[in-house]
C-alpha cells in the first residue's frame, strides 16, 4: 500500500525528509506552520522506541498533550498485540515500511493507526524513526466485517491476470479448497489441475464463453478428498482492455454444498410422491425455493397445455406473476392468504385458467425446502359464481359510483354557478359580458340537469323518469347545446353547424332538457372522438299525426369512426367507446346509455348508420306535440328578503372556491362569517366564538361534518348550540337522513344559489 493511496493530506517519508532536514528561518517558519494545522499524526522517536517528538494533532486523535508522549515508550501507549519490533533498524529491514496498529487513547479505548516509517540520519551516531499516521478504525471494522462475513458466507475471491496468467487466492479461498497457503500466484494449469477430471472441460468451456460475454458463472462438484465431495460455485466478472481484450476476471467462490445436498434430497422427496401427483384429479406442482418447477403431474399437462418435460426446470412464474411466485417463496408459510390471490393460471395459447390454490411448504428434517403448488380448474364454476356476484353486487356499485360522482361533480359545478350567480347580481357587466355569464349560468344549470340524470341512472332504467312537457323552441335549444361545447371544439379546430328542415315549427310541446341532455351527449362524444372537420346536427320532419310530429335527428361527425362489430356495445351500461380503441378517454361510460333510455322514454329510438371509414352518424326519432296557444312561463329566483338580525355564520368548508362562493352570498346578505376547512377547526372555533349558524360540508378532511355535528350536539348546551345546515355535493336517497340523524337541523345540496342560503335562513332566523 502506498503512502499516495491514503489522500493527499498525508506526507510521504520524502516530504517530510526534505521538511526536517531544511535549515533557513524561513523553512522553519513554514516547517511549524505544516505541523501545527496538520491532520495526521507525526511521531519521531529513537531506535528504542522512546518519543523524541510528537506533534499537536496527538490531542485531537488521542486526548494526550505532546508534553505527555515525549520520553516515552511507544509500547505504553500501543495495544500489547500489535508490539512489531525490539529495535528500528531491523523493523526497516524485515518488515515492509507501513504497518498498522492500535494506540491507546487517553480515555482507555484503541484507535488503528496506519503509519509510514522513515529511518533518518542511518549511518549516524543517533539515528532516529520518523512515523506519519493516519487514523483508519473505520476502515479497519469494515474489513474485519467483511472478512467475517465471508468466512460465514463461505466465500472466497480470487483473481486471473489472463495476459500474465497469474491467479491469485485470497485467505478465505485455501480454506474452501483444503490446500495450504501460498505465497506466490498459481498458474492457470495449476488450478485446472485441482478439478475433476469430469469437469474440467466444461470449466474450461465456461471460461471461453466468459472471456466474451464478460461474466462468469460455473457450478462444478470438487473433491475435497478420496471420496469427499463439495458442491462450489464460481462467479467473476471480466476486464478489458482499450482494444477489447480481456485482461484479468476478478470474482467469487462459494461453497454451495448445504444448498445442493438440500436439492438432491428435495429431488429423492419428491420422486416418492410422483404416484400421488399421478393419480391426482388437480394439477400438482412442486417447486424448490428458487422458484423452480422440479416436477409435475398430468393434470398439469391437462391444465396448462405443456408437457412435463417442458415444464420441468421452468420458473413457476411462467404461469403466475413474477411477484407472485416471490410472495409464496417468501412469505406462504406465514401468511396463508397469500394462495388467494394465485386465481389464474396462464395456459399455453395464451389464455388463463381459473384456478382454486393450494399452498403446502414441503417441509424435510424440519426446514423448508420447497412449496407445492395444487391448482383445481375451476373455469366453469367460476363464471356461475361471477354470474352471481355480478348480479348480488350491481346495486352496491351502483350507489357507490353515483355517491362519488356525486361529490366530485356537484363540487366544482357548485363554484361555476355560485360565481356565476354573485357576478350577475352583484356586478355591473356590460351587455357582452352578461351575455357571456348568461351562456355560462345556462351551460352550468344543463350540466347540473344531466348531473341529476346521471345520479338518477336506476330511476331512469327502471322506467320511473318522468318528462316535462313545456314549450320547446327546437332551434334555441340546439343552438345553446352547440354554445356548451364550441369551447372545447373551437381548441380542436372543428367545425359546428345545424339545420333545421323549415317545415317543422318554431315551437312544440316536449321536455327541453331531456332532449338537450341527449343532444349534448352526442354531440360532446363526436367532439371527443373528432380530430378534424367538424360536427353536423340536422333536424328532418318525418310525419304528422294530429296534434303530434315526428322528427329524425341526426348527428354526424368526420371523426375516427365506429367498427360495425362494436356497434352493438355502444348503448350498453358502462361502455366506452374507447374500450375497443386506445382507452385514453374519459367518460363514466353511461352517456349514450342514458341517451338510449332517454329516447326510449320520449318514445323514440335511436342507432347509429354503419359505414366503412372515419367518422360516425348516430340518429334518432322522437315525437312532439304541436304547441296550441301554450304559453311559455320563465321562472324566476325568488325575491330575497332583507334579514332584519345579522347573524354570526360559521362556514365549514375545505375547498376553496366554495368557501369564496358562500361567503359572499352571506356577506351580501349582511351577515357575518368565519371560514374554517375540517371537522376538527369547527371544534376548535366554536370553542372559543359563538355562532348562530354554521354551514356544514358534509365530506372534508381529517374529520368530516357528520362526526364534527355528534360532538357539538353531544358537548354544547341546547340554547347556545348553533343552528347546523349540511351542504353537500351528494343528492342520493338516504343522504338527508344522514345528516338528520346526526343531529343536523336542514339539509342543502350543491350548487348552492342565493336564494336557496336565503330561503334556508330565514326558515329558522
Amino acid at each position: 500500500m502506498s503512502n499516495r493511496r491514503r489522500g493527499q493530506q498525508s506526507l510521504d517519508e520524502g516530504d517530510f525528509n526534505a521538511l526536517l532536514t531544511q535549515s533557513d528561518g524561513q523553512s522553519e517558519d513554514w516547517n511549524g506552520f505544516i505541523l501545527k494545522h496538520l491532520d495526521d499524526l507525526v511521531y519521531c522517536c529513537n531506535l528504542e522506541g522512546t518519543c523524541l517528538y510528537c506533534s499537536s494533532s496527538v490531542t485531537k486523535w488521542l486526548g494526550y498533550t505532546p508534553e505527555e508522549i515525549i520520553g516515552s515508550r511507544y509500547t505504553e501507549w500501543c495495544h500489547p498485540d500489535d508490539v512489531h519490533f525490539t529495535g528500528g533498524k531491523e523493523l526497516l529491514r524485515n518488515q515492509k515500511s507501513i504497518i498498522e496498529l492500535r494506540v491507546r487513547a487517553n480515555d482507555g479505548s484503541f484507535l488503528w493507526f496506519e503509519f509510514a516509517l522513515h529511518l533518518a540520519d542511518e549511518g549516524q551516531q543517533n539515528p532516529r524513526i520518523l512515523a506519519v499516521g493516519r487514523e483508519i478504525t473505520k476502515r479497519k471494522y469494515e474489513e474485519t466485517v467483511l472478512e467475517e462475513t465471508m468466512r460465514i458466507a463461505r466465500i472466497g475471491s480470487w483473481e486471473w491476470n489472463v495476459a500474465e496468467d497469474r491467479v491469485a487466492l485470497f485467505d478465505q479461498l485455501y480454506h474452501i479448497f483444503g490446500i495450504e497457503k501460498k505465497d506466490e500466484p498459481m498458474s492457470s494449469a495449476e488450478i485446472l489441475a485441482m478439478v475433476l477430471p469430469s469437469e474440467r472441460e466444461r470449466l474450461i468451456e465456461a471460461v471461453g464463453n466468459a472471456l466474451h460475454l464478460g461474466h462468469f458463472d460455473f457450478e462444478f462438484q470438487h473433491e475435497m478428498q478420496e471420496g469427499e465431495y463439495q458442491y462450489l460455485h464460481l462467479r467473476g466478472i471480466v476486464t478489458y482492455n482499450e482494444d477489447g481484450q480481456p485482461v484479468k476476471i476478478s470474482g467469487t467462490v462459494q461453497n454451495i454444498t448445504d444448498r445442493k445436498l438440500v436439492e438432491r434430497k428435495l429431488q429423492e422427496t419428491v420422486e416418492r410422491y410422483n404416484s400421488l401427483k399421478k393419480y391426482n384429479h388437480d394439477a400438482v406442482f412442486s417447486l424448490d425455493l428458487n422458484g423452480h418447477i422440479i416436477n409435475t403431474n398430468v393434470m398439469a399437462e391437462k391444465l396448462t397445455g405443456y408437457k412435463i418435460p417442458q415444464m420441468t426446470g421452468k420458473r413457476f412464474s411462467m404461469f403466475i406473476e413474477e411477484w407472485q411466485l416471490q410472495d409464496i417463496l417468501s412469505e406462504a408459510i406465514a401468511d396463508a392468504t397469500i394462495e388467494k390471490g394465485i386465481d389464474k393460471i396462464k395456459t399455453k395459447d395464451g389464455q388463463e385458467a381459473e384456478v382454486l390454490t393450494t399452498i403446502a411448504p414441503i417441509i424435510i428434517n424440519q426446514k423448508n425446502v420447497g412449496f407445492y403448488i395444487i391448482a383445481k380448474d375451476i373455469t366453469e364454476q367460476k363464471k356461475l359464481l361471477i354470474a352471481k356476484e355480478t348480479a348480488e353486487s350491481t346495486n352496491k356499485a351502483k350507489s357507490e359510483f353515483l355517491a362519488m360522482m356525486s361529490h366530485e361533480i356537484r363540487t366544482p359545478m357548485n363554484g361555476v354557478i355560485g360565481m356565476t350567480d354573485l357576478m350577475l347580481e352583484t356586478t355591473e357587466v356590460t351587455d357582452t359580458q352578461r351575455e357571456y355569464l348568461e351562456i355560462i349560468r345556462k351551460s352550468g344549470d344543463t350540466l347540473l340537469a344531466i348531473i341529476n340524470d346521471i345520479l338518477d341512472f336506476a330511476k331512469i332504467e327502471s322506467g320511473k323518469a318522468e318528462l316535462h312537457e313545456e314549450a320547446i323552441d327546437l332551434r334555441k335549444v340546439i343552438s345553446e347545446t352547440l354554445d356548451i361545447v364550441m369551447v372545447r371544439a373551437k381548441e380542436k379546430g372543428l367545425a359546428l353547424d345545424f339545420t333545421v328542415s323549415p317545415d317543422i315549427p318554431g315551437t312544440l310541446l316536449g321536455d327541453p332538457e331531456r332532449l338537450k341532455q341527449v343532444l349534448l351527449n352526442l354531440i360532446g362524444n363526436a367532439v371527443k372522438f373528432t380530430y378534424t372537420g367538424g360536427i353536423n346536427v340536422t333536424v328532418n320532419r318525418l310525419s304528422g299525426k294530429e296534434k303530434q310530429i315526428s322528427l329524425r335527428f341526426a348527428v354526424r361527425d368526420t371523426g375516427i369512426g365506429i367498427p360495425k362489430e362494436k356497434i352493438p356495445l355502444l348503448f350498453e351500461p358502462f361502455s366506452q367507446l374507447d374500450h375497443f380503441m386506445t382507452r385514453s378517454y374519459e367518460g363514466t361510460g353511461l352517456g349514450l346509455a342514458i341517451t338510449k333510455k332517454l329516447v326510449g322514454l320520449m318514445g323514440g329510438e335511436i342507432w347509429v348508420e354503419p359505414q366503412d371509414g372515419p367518422g360516425a352518424t348516430f340518429m334518432f326519432d322522437i315525437c312532439f306535440k304541436e304547441k296550441q296557444g301554450v304559453t311559455n312561463l320563465m321562472r324566476s329566483d325568488a325575491q330575497e328578503q332583507p334579514q332584519s338580525k345579522k347573524l354570526r355564520i360559521l362556514i365549514a368548508e375545505d375547498n376553496e372556491i366554495n368557501q369564496i362562493v358562500l361567503q359572499k352570498m352571506l356577506e351580501r346578505l349582511g351577515h357575518f362569517t368565519t371560514i374554517v376547512s375540517n371537522g376538527q377547526e369547527v371544534l376548535q372555533t366554536i370553542a372559543y366564538e359563538s355562532f348562530d349558524m354554521i354551514f356544514m360540508d358534509v365530506h372534508m378532511p381529517e374529520m368530516n361534518g357528520l362526526e364534527a355535528t355528534e360532538i357539538i350536539k353531544r358537548t354544547v348546551s341546547q340554547e347556545k348550540c348553533p343552528v347546523i345546515i349540511a351542504v353537500t355535493a351528494n343528492a342520493l336517497k338516504g343522504d338527508r337522513e344522514n345528516c338528520l340523524r346526526v343531529g343536523m337541523d336542514d339539509y342543502i345540496s350543491k350548487p348552492i344559489k342565493s336564494s336557496v342560503v336565503t330561503e334556508v335562513i330565514g326558515k329558522y332566523f
